[in-house]
């Protein structure tokens, strides 16, 4: 658990710090073992590690992946810029890391909307000395907001490609607040080159049973959770793709993605 001081910073910003309700990022450090979330989130974690047991794989997976992706896009895709939204709490192999390790004066903005995260940005902004990183605390659901940041706009070059990494992120976007759209709107203001690479939560590989208890269980969530989730099927997570090309093997589980690299 993270303790904050009266006088910390972070308890001025607008997105205030509520310990009563479970917030994602919190609940997936408490998953990977982290130490920076409350009773909130590991009540709701060990509810859902009780219906899915396999949760904690599930996220070291999805850190799995995104190493994998950013060494992809960084060696084979030559991409030097990236836009992180949903960074979430600092853990292992963060964005920056793994592409400054291949490509020291790759340039990278962090997006997330947790004041604990925030609490952290120090320790993601540390980079190589031909690198660049900046934090920006935003909302996923404002994109022209975090486009038009002036932080944003000194860190990387929009005329260049970009990668947008969206990882486990999009399901806690709910069908109302336009999923599609944010990130439509995102990747129409990147220059041509540029790459989408997202995880995300789905029942797919569930069993019957294992999808009522995990709806019952979201259902729960949507009363005590400051994001629920929301699972799509592979043809919902395929519209985030509309008229791009998917790079081999597109849409696939996130272990069997590229797992050579």
């Amino acid at each position: 658990m993270h303790d904050f001081s009266p006088d910390d910073p972070v308890l001025d910003d607008p997105f205030e710090i509520d310990t009563s309700v479970a917030h994602p990022a919190r609940r997936y450090n408490y998953w990977l073992g982290g130490k920076d979330n409350f009773e909130a989130d590991r009540i709701s974690g060990d509810e859902g590690l009780a219906i899915f047991p396999t949760a904690k794989i599930a996220a070291m997976e999805n850190r799995r992946f995104l190493r994998r992706a950013v060494t992809f896009l960084v060696k084979e895709a030559g991409v030097r810029q990236f836009l992180d939204i949903g960074t979430g709490i600092p853990s292992a192999d963060n964005v920056h890391e793994v592409a400054q390790s291949i490509a020291p004066e790759a340039r990278v903005v962090y997006v997330d909307n947790d004041p604990i995260v925030l609490a952290h940005a120090r320790r993601l902004l540390a980079t190589t000395p031909g690198g660049a990183t900046a934090y920006i605390h935003a909302d996923l659901r404002q994109p022209e907001a975090i486009l038009g940041n002036p932080d944003l706009r000194r860190t990387i070059d929009l005329s260049e490609p970009v990668a947008l990494m969206v990882v486990a992120v999009m399901h806690f976007i709910e069908d109302a607040d336009d999923p599609y759209g944010h990130i439509a709107k995102l990747t129409r203001a990147l220059a041509p080159g540029s790459y989408l690479a997202m995880s995300h939560g789905t029942r797919d590989f569930m069993s019957k049973e294992l999808r009522a208890e995990f709806d019952a269980w979201a259902a729960k969530e949507k009363f005590r959770s400051r994001d629920p989730a929301r699972p799509r099927d592979k043809a919902e997570l395929s519209r985030f793709f509309d008229g791009m090309e998917l790079v081999p093997p597109g849409i696939v589980a996130v272990p069997d993605w590229r797992s050579e690299i």
